[in-house]
């Protein structure tokens, strides 16, 4: 069924680490309802909203660095294409940083 997607393993606890932090906003939200905010992002938010803003953000992350990936190997004369984890604690640094800070 998924034989069309290329499961590596950043694929999958990337997936996996989205499930875990949508079941753990539901529990949150339902112990401790949350009101609007304003922070560095230019509107108010819920923490529903920046978790989806920075979920955003992540997933355009991961898709510049795979774009990219191939010509860093040219421009800074590695033997080798960056690995896709350092996309990865990039982006959720960021998700971190819009649930924290925006």
């Amino acid at each position: 069924m998924f034989e069309w997607m290329a499961w590596t393993l950043p694929v999958a606890v990337f997936f996996c680490c989205i499930v875990l932090m949508l079941a753990g906003m539901t529990v949150w939200e339902l112990r401790s309802p949350t009101t609007l905010r304003k922070g560095w992002l230019p509107m108010a938010t819920t923490r529903g909203d920046r978790l989806f803003v920075g979920l955003l953000m992540a997933a355009y992350v991961n898709l510049v660095f795979v774009g990219f990936s191939e010509k860093m190997t040219v421009w800074f004369s590695l033997a080798e294409e960056p690995s896709v984890w350092i996309s990865f604690i990039a982006s959720m640094a960021l998700l971190a940083l819009v649930m924290r800070k925006g």
